[in-house]
Formats: C-alpha cells, structure tokens, sequence
C-alpha cells in the first residue's frame, strides 16, 4: 500500500460520509440552510453536474457554491475529516473529465467571479478563480492591457480553470500558456494549508526539493522539452535552476495540476500590452498536411497566432447556414494574425510572412470584423466538429495532442492513416504555430464495444505522440480522457515522480482524485453507453428527430458541453441563463438532465420526471440554442416533446388550455365585433382580468391583450381583390388575424405596389405553434395537417409575416409530419416578406425614410427568424430604405405563451434588460421595429412603446394610390 493509500484509508476508516451526515455538517459548516441554496444535494442539482464537456459521468454526492474563500476553507475541513472528494470547479468546459468527481463538486462561477484589483504601472491583475476570462479581459482593455491566453471558450471559461488546465488560446505563441501568465496563487491545499506560493509551508519546500533530487536526471531530460508539454505535473519547474520549488515556480508547478494538488482561491496574473497594429492574413494550401509542413517557415517571421482549419471543418459552418466567405482558394487554411507598432509595420510584416509560407492563394483581411467572422469558425470548432464529415457523432477524448511544430506535418499524415485504420474519423484543426491539434472522433460509443474501440484507438495515439516526442495534452490537461495513458508517453519513474508531487500536497488523495496519478481506465465512466435509447422509455416519440436517427437519446447527447450556452456571444442563447446565472437554466443544464433521464440511474422517473420539468420550465423556447450551439441541440424541441409525454393522460395546468388553445379562443371572440367589443370591455375591469389570469394560469403583472374588432380577413373580404399581378398566398397567423391586423393590411398594400396578386387559404387555419410551444403534439400535428390541406400543392409562395408561425412552416413541420410530402415542401416555399422581394423583386428600391434626415431605429429581430431564416436580408432592406438601424441580440423575454405564464414574469424582464429595455430607453427619437408580435408585446408592456411590423414601415412610406 502507498502512502497515499494508507492516509485515504485513515481518513475514512469509520466509513465513508453518508449524504444526509455531508449535507448537515456543509450546511453546519456554512451557517446556511437548505433554502439558501449554497449547499445542494437535490437530484437535478448533481445531474447538472455529472459530467463537464467531456465524454466522461461522475455522479457527485454534493454542490456547492462558495460565498466566500472562507466557505471553501470550511468545505474543505469537513471534506477532510469525513475523507470525501473534493473537486474544483468553474464554467465546467474541461474536455478531459477534470472538472467532476464523486464527493463534494464546488462550483466557484456563481459567486467567487470578480477582479479584485487592476494594476496598470504593474501589468498584473488579482482575480478570484471563477472570473470569466473575457470579463478580466474587458477590465484590463482601457489600460491597454490584457490577459496573454485566449482559449476559445475565452467568453464563459474562468480563470481557475485556465490554471487548472493551463490553457493557452490561439495566441500562445506570443504570450505563452497560463503558466507563464500566472505570478503568484493563494491556494488551499490537500492538507488544509491555505498560503500563497511566493511563501509557502517550509516542510513542504523540503519534500519538493527532495523529489527534484531523487530524479534530478529526469526531470532535465524529460520536462519542458517543448512549448506544449501540459500532460503530467511540470516538474521541470522543480529544478534549482529554475530557483526551485518556490515563488514563481510553485506557482508554475501548481498551474495545470487539474485541482489535483491544492485548490485555486486567488490569483496575481500577468498582464501584457496589446499589440498596437494586427494584420490577419489566410493562407491556402492543397491540404492540412501542407499547412502543417509550411508551418516552421512561418514561425520565423514571429506571428502573434498561427491557427490551422480543415475545409471539411468550413463546410460544417455552411451546413450550418454560415458563411466563409473571403477564404482563399484551398482544402486546408492557416489564420495568421501578424503584429506591428502601426498598421503599415503590421501589413509590411504580414507580406513578409505570406513571400515565406509556399501557399497556393494568400487573403488579406482587410477588417477587424471580417476577421472576427473567421476567427468566429476556429472559436466555434469544438462544437462544429461534434460531427463527422459523414454526419456521425464525434466526440472528445483525443483532443489536443501536441507534438514539437517541426514534426507536425509528418505527424498528421500519420495520424490521419490511423484512424483509417481504426475506422473512425474527425475534423483537425488547431494551433499549428504550437503543433496542438484538435479533433473529435467518431468513436462508436453507441455500439456494443464502442467504449473499447475508443480505448484502442487512444492508445494507439498515445503511443504515436510518443514517438514524435509529443504531449498527450497540450493545453486541456489529462483528466480521465489521457491519464490512463500516461505510462504510455512517461516512464516508470516519472510516474512515481508523480505520486510523490503528489503525496507532497495531498497526502490524502482527496483532491480531485483519479485525475492524472492512479487515473482509471480511459474507457471507464463514459457517458453515452450508459444510456439508454428513446425507446427504452416508453412512448413514441412524436418528432422525427431526422438528424439523429429517430432518436432522442442521440438528439440530447448532441450537448457536450462546450458551454457556449453560459456565455454572451453576441446571439440568442441561452437567454434564461443570462437572466439567472444558473447552470440549471443554461441549455447544457437541460441537456444534461435529459441525458440523465436516458441513463436513468440518477434520474429514475422517464417522462415523468419531476427534475426534467423543473430545469425546463425556465426554457424560453426560443430557438436560439438551434442556430447558436455549436452542437445544434435544439431544446425547444426536446422540451416539447417531454411536455407531451409527462402530461399524457394527465390534466394539464390551465394556461395550457388558454394560451396553448389561443387560436381557438380568439375565433370565438372574433366572431362578431359586438362580441369582440363585450370580451375587450370584460377584461379591461381589472377586477375580472385580475380572476381572468389567474383562472387562466396567467401571470398578474401581464396585461390582458386586446382582440382587433375587425379581423385581418373581414377587412380583406370587404376589399376588392388584385387579379393581375404574380400570386402569393399570404400566411395570416392568428396574431395577424386576430391582433395585428394592421400588420396584414400594411403587407397587402405592399405587396400589391410590388405587382403581386395576395391571396389567402379559403378559411382561417393554424399553424400549431401554440400547440407545439405547450407540449401538445397531437394537436399541433391536427393544425398542421388542416394548414397544408388548406395552403395545397401549387407552388405560389407563402409568405409569413409572424416569424414564430413562418420559422414552423419551414422548419418543423417535415420534423413533425415526416411522412407528408406537403410539409417537407414548405421549406422552400415559405418566405419571409424580405425573401420573396430579394428573390422576386431583387432590382426594387423601397422609399428613402431619410428624406428629411437621418432616421435611426432600434430593431429586435424575433429569435425563431434569427434561429431559421435569419435577418440579413431584413437588415439590408432596412439600409436600403434609409435607415441606420441598431439590430439587437438577445431574446425580448416575452417569447410567446412563456412570459404570459405565472411565475415566469420576473425573468421575462430580466431577460429583455440584456438588450431590449437599455436600447428602448437610450433611443431617443429613433422607430421601434419588431415583426415578432411577442416582441411587440413585450415592448408595449414593459416600456409603452409600441414598434412597427417591417411590412408597417415599409407601407407607411410607400406613395398613395
């Protein structure tokens, strides 16, 4: 038995902690409550945390989110005594299963987040570990300074992670990895000892410097060979020569120690100028391998960054409905970012550069956005090759090996030669300046075996890294993805050299245990075979899950974690999280309690599962997670599908009745305007509204709308119909019908000054929405189904005005009916008022609104457009017209049936205060524009502004006949 080995077992010779003993002595230990929230045991809560963004599932026994750093001290002594695990935690984006552990997971995001101090004269920052790298980063730009590493998780990951994983980012080769950033830590370690590593415990510097002594000829042989070695401790920084384990190079030696050695309470970092001129330049080569080979050459002229992109990886942005546009001529692409004193000393550098790469075709980004667009792909490759070029899930595990850049083009040509040889593949991509190579693999983790496959597969590469004189990991650690393999790339003595690092710290071995000394097998804990197909739960499914082989357990496990859901990234998701700030509500949350729900074991109630309802609740359905994960999880769906199951047979809550049924009631108030009058009057008494919403399931703070006393379509019949100009069949949605119809009018008179004939379906249909947004699938499926009887099988486009009703047509409906051939032709048939003129009238200018001067407008594209149409053609439109039009990002928190409900009003506004409500009240003069009658809504309620429909402001500008 080692050391190690026998503290762990006096540790917990009376037994290991029960969970109600763990819980009471945290919350003992804390002063708080199960109310407060801070010490959480709840099912949900750990299915949240099972896994991180790695391949990996570790049920932890307790959550907690630290207030204080004397809450983590506190933590860590009951940990110690009752000998449970402890494991560090921040935005969870840890590829290699460092991130989880089976005991006490804390979760320093939520409230240990901040920058304690700027120092500009010093360049350096003080920073609690779970700050978001881009919030130290927006704190640091006004002195002209910055945080060298910039992994491209740099909007959600923390900085305790980075000196966890010792991450690096894309401009490594000009500012090194965290370990050179980092100058100082206070930490918390394995035996209580809380310091910082410019003083650390005397008795501790003496069995650091007798490890370095008894392996004083490995260390100088086998450590800090090259700028990626990450896998294992960096004990090269144990060497006299280095000034030994202290100061500095404690702080070295601990950065990229995964949690294993002591834990992260503050950080002094280094902070560098920025570059005051960069010129970014694409270089294309006949193949990755040839960008590999021309790589060294490049270094030569000291680049700030040198990152290397698969076509097939750009052709996953275009499936994806992206562009790359401004790509040179080439199957494999180097992004170069050259650096200067000025622009012209940046240019001159970058033409340098391009005389020496030996590309086929060279581009000159000629600006900051552009770039950003491109970078935009290599930041979102984690996500977009989650799938293989054939469309099969890829998954972490071997992803980012390093090798010394003068082997990399000779190491990716064998490398590529096996996985053909194992039969899998992925999509390479990475920093080829520092020869780390990322790439997903499509492991076959869903078959019998798979899990050994991959294990094969890893030690085959292991081995391959190895012999390049690589690092299993180059800059995400060594978790439970590379561990195992470590004999592989270190002789017996390094790992003992390991063991002792490690005995030094934490005796106990309760610091993240089984995270790079003693790992388990890489094949063991893996997530995916562990769960369960759809079917397995019961209940046909009611969407066609077309991508994801009709089944749902494949459609949730799209969500590795990649995290992007926790950020704002300048889209649409994830807008409950920004409100709350809480894992639960970000849509890897809600993943994760769905795959929970597949494996089962943690989650035991299938479609009846209590947790799952919970997490989902706050899900806006907004779509936005369907365009903006990288992943394309598409949890509007899955949260419509549970709906469906967890109340089959079951009465639903009343707003399911009214809001779900909307269509149907505002029929029968629409039928006669005397009536339509009556039930306006009825609910303007804010006796009878106040019992109206709350019969109805209807939030109190939510005004009741207003239903138009003449509808959209009485108005069209009292009008005579256009028969001489190009048909189009307008969409009118119940919105339009019932509570918009200006909107429709406005469309008409557009449309026929364009030379189209409108028509409608012979009667009022639905498309479903409400239906679907509700859970109530066999309804929206009966809507659907008289909606295509009623539009036919011509070919006259449809043009939709109602962005959630257009956005169903085209997108869900052929997953919904899958078998119709009707609903599969929507998708090219529906248009939005923007399509149909760019395709049908591309030449037609509309009026100047800037006639009479400048004319500005705040505009809240609807999330649904953004998520399957897009905006770009609204926007060029608006621009045509005159208009400087300031486009928000973000969701306006209403979203439908969602911020109408009770309960959910609090985070509705909260979410429109990202964007919407700042923009409303810095306007000024500017027009308000919203094609989303929710967004409209929203803005009425919450503001008293009312915007206008696209088709409004175009009509309104629009000659009189």
């Amino acid at each position: 038995m080692t050391l190690i080995d026998d503290t762990r077992a006096q540790a917990t010779a009376a037994g290991p902690a029960g969970p109600a003993d763990l819980i009471a002595r945290l919350e003992a230990a804390l002063g708080t409550g199960p109310a407060d929230g801070v010490v959480d045991a709840s099912s949900r809560r750990r299915a949240e945390y099972t896994t991180d963004a790695s391949n990996y599932r570790v049920v932890p026994q307790v959550v907690v989110f630290p207030r204080t750093l004397e809450d983590v001290e506190a933590v860590w002594a009951v940990c110690r005594e009752l000998g449970v695990p402890f494991t560090s935690r921040g935005a969870g984006t840890s590829v290699a299963g460092n991130a989880i552990g089976s005991g006490v997971v804390l979760d320093f995001s939520r409230h240990l987040n901040r920058v304690l101090e700027i120092d500009p004269e010093g360049m350096s920052a003080l920073v609690e570990p779970g700050v978001v790298l881009d919030d130290l980063q927006r704190q640091a730009t006004p002195h002209g300074l910055r945080f060298g590493p910039d992994p491209s998780t740099h909007a959600r990951c923390t900085v305790g992670g980075m000196i966890g994983n010792d991450a690096c980012g894309s401009h490594a080769l000009a500012y090194g990895r965290t370990s050179h950033n980092v100058l100082a830590l206070e930490v918390l370690d394995g035996q209580g000892r809380r310091y910082w590593t410019d003083a650390p415990p005397a008795e501790l510097l003496e069995e650091l410097r007798a490890v370095a002594s008894r392996h004083l000829g490995l260390i100088r042989t086998t450590f800090g060979t090259f700028g990626r070695q990450v896998s294992g401790y960096a004990l090269e920084h144990l060497l006299p020569e280095t000034g030994g384990p202290t100061g500095t190079a404690l702080a070295r030696l601990l950065t990229g120690s995964e949690g294993t050695l002591a834990t992260i309470l503050r950080a002094r970092v280094r902070l560098v100028r920025q570059s005051p001129s960069t010129t970014f330049v694409v270089l294309g080569y006949a193949s990755m391998h040839e960008a590999a080979d021309a790589t060294p050459a490049l270094l030569e002229h000291a680049p700030l960054a040198v990152e290397g992109i698969d076509r097939r990886l750009a052709d996953a942005v275009v499936r994806r409905g992206g562009s790359v546009e401004g790509l040179p001529t080439g199957n494999g692409w180097l992004f170069v970012e050259m650096g200067g004193e000025s622009p012209e000393e940046s240019l001159a550098a970058a033409r340098a550069m391009v005389a020496d790469s030996r590309a086929l075709d060279s581009v000159v980004i000629p600006t900051a956005a552009e770039a950003r667009a491109l970078w935009r792909i290599r930041e979102d490759g984690a996500g977009l090759a989650g799938r293989s070029p054939e469309g099969q899930p890829a998954w972490p595990g071997w992803e980012d090996a390093a090798v010394p850049p003068q082997r990399l083009g000779e190491y990716l040509r064998e490398f590529d030669a096996l996985m053909a040889s194992h039969g899998v593949d992925g999509l390479a991509y990475g920093h080829f300046g520092d020869g780390c190579i990322h790439v997903r693999i499509d492991f076959p983790l869903y078959e019998d075996g798979g899990g050994a496959r991959a294990r094969a597969f890893l030690e085959d590469a292991a081995r391959l890294v190895a012999r390049h004189g690589g690092s299993l990991s180059g800059e995400h650690g060594d978790g439970r993805a590379r561990g195992g393999l470590l004999p592989l790339m270190y002789d017996a003595e390094a790992i003992a050299a390991f063991e002792a690092v490690k005995r030094a710290f934490d005796p106990a071995d309760l610091l993240n245990p089984g995270v790079i000394v003693r790992p388990a097998a890489v094949d063991a804990d893996l997530r995916v075979p562990a769960a369960r197909p759809a079917h397995a739960l019961g209940m046909p499914l009611k969407f066609a899950y077309s991508k994801d082989e009709g089944d749902l357990t494949r459609a949730v496990h799209r969500c590795v974690g990649v995290g992007k859901c926790r950020a704002d990234s300048g889209g649409v998701m994830c807008p409950s999280y920004l409100a709350t700030g809480d894992e639960k509500d970000s849509t890897r949350g809600r993943a994760r309690l769905l795959q929970e729900m597949a494996n089962g074991t943690l989650v035991t109630d299938g479609w009846r599962s209590q947790e799952v309802k919970d997490v989902l609740d706050l899900c806006l359905s907004c779509k936005g997670c369907t365009v903006d994960c990288p992943a394309g999880v598409d949890m509007p769906t899955y949260k419509a599908e549970f709906l469906d199951k967890f109340y089959a047979g079951r009465l639903r809550p009343t707003n399911h009745y009214l809001l779900g049924w909307l269509p149907r009631w505002a029929r029968l108030a629409t039928l006669h305007r005397l009536e339509t009058r009556l039930v306006n009057a009825l609910t303007a008494v804010p006796a009878l509204a106040r019992l109206a919403r709350a019969v109805g399931g209807v939030d109190q703070n939510r005004p009741l709308p207003a239903f138009a006393e003449q509808t959209f379509r009485a108005w069209f019949r009292e009008r005579p119909v256009r028969e001489d100009g190009q048909p189009v069949l307008l969409w009118v949605d119940s919105f339009t019908e019932h509570f918009s119809p200006e909107v429709g009018r406005a469309a008409v008179k557009l449309l026929e000054h364009l030379g189209f004939s409108v028509r409608l379906t012979e009667r009022q249909v639905c498309c479903g929405l409400t239906w679907v947004s509700t859970g109530q699938l066999d309804g929206a499926k009966r809507q659907l189904r008289a909606s295509l009887d009623a539009l036919g099988t011509s070919e006259v486009p449809v043009v939709g005005l109602e962005p959630s009703c257009t956005a169903l047509l085209r997108d869900d409906a052929a997953e919904l009916l899958p078998d119709d051939p009707r609903a599969h032709a929507l998708e090219r048939r529906v248009k939005t008022l923007a399509e149909l003129i760019a395709e049908q009238r591309p030449e037609w200018v509309p009026p100047r609104l800037d006639s009479d001067g400048p004319v500005k407008a705040v505009v809240q594209p609807h999330c649904h457009q953004h998520a399957a149409m897009g905006f770009g053609l609204d926007a060029r439109l608006l621009e045509k017209a005159g208009v400087d039009a300031q486009v928000l990002s973000g969701c306006c928190g209403l979203a439908g049936n969602f911020g109408a409900e009770a309960g959910h009003f609090e985070v509705s506004v909260k979410v429109a205060e990202h964007a919407l409500l700042p923009a409303l009240r810095e306007r000024g003069d500017a027009l308000v524009v919203a094609d989303g009658y929710s967004c409209r809504t929203q803005s009425d309620n919450l503001a008293g502004v009312r915007p206008k429909h696209l088709a409004e402001l175009l009509a309104d500008a629009l000659p009189e006949d």
